[in-house]
C-alpha cells in the first residue's frame, strides 16, 4: 500500500503551488495560471479550513516530501449541496498511487463533517489518470457532462459522485 498522508495547507506551501502551476499539470484545467492567480490561489488555500466547510491539503511523503494537493470545498449541484474533490501530483511522483490514498484521506476528512451526502469530482473526459483515481477511490461515473471552469471555460468533463454516508472503499 502506497504511504502518503495530507497536512492541511500552510504558509510554506506556496513553492509546491508553483511547481504544480506547471502546463503539464494544468493542462487539463486551463492552463497555468499568472503569477497574481497563483498567489490568491494560496491565500484561499491557506486559510480554507477556518472560512467554512472544506479544506485543501498538501500530499506527504513519509520522508517529508511534499508532492501534491487535494482538497474539498462546498458546491450547489443539481440542486444538492456537494464537496467537490480536486487534487494534483507532481510529475516524477505519478502513477505510484498517491493520488487515490489522498484523495481517499480527503474524502475520510469530509465525510467527518457530516454535512453532505455526496461529493463529486469533475475531471476532463480526456484526462484517463484523473478518471483512474475516481474510479479506485469509489466513486461512481454518473455521466458526461459540461463543466465550467476555470470560469467563462466550458469543459467536457465526467460527473463522478461518492456517497459519503457508505463506508469508505476498500484499498
Amino acid at each position: 500500500m502506497t504511504q502518503v498522508r495530507i497536512e492541511p495547507w500552510h504558509e510554506d506551501d506556496l513553492d509546491l503551488l508553483r511547481q504544480l502551476n506547471s502546463p503539464d499539470t494544468r493542462r487539463h484545467t486551463g492552463g497555468p495560471e499568472t503569477d497574481e492567480q497563483v498567489l490568491a490561489r494560496h491565500d484561499r488555500y491557506v486559510h480554507s479550513a477556518e472560512s467554512g466547510p472544506g479544506c485543501m491539503f498538501t500530499v506527504v511523503l513519509p520522508d517529508g516530501t511534499r508532492v501534491g494537493s487535494v482538497g474539498y470545498w462546498p458546491r450547489e449541484w443539481r440542486d444538492e449541496p456537494v464537496y467537490e474533490l480536486g487534487w494534483a501530483v507532481l510529475p516524477p511522483y505519478r502513477g505510484q498511487g498517491l493520488a487515490t490514498v489522498a484523495v481517499r484521506a480527503a474524502l475520510d476528512a469530509a465525510r467527518a463533517r457530516r454535512d453532505r451526502r455526496h461529493a463529486h469530482a469533475y475531471p476532463s473526459v480526456g484526462n484517463p489518470a484523473s478518471n483512474a483515481v475516481c474510479r479506485k477511490a469509489g466513486f461512481t461515473l454518473l455521466e458526461e457532462t459540461d463543466f465550467e471552469y476555470p470560469p467563462g471555460h466550458l469543459m467536457r468533463v465526467n460527473d463522478w459522485q461518492l456517497d459519503l454516508t457508505a463506508p469508505p472503499a476498500d484499498g
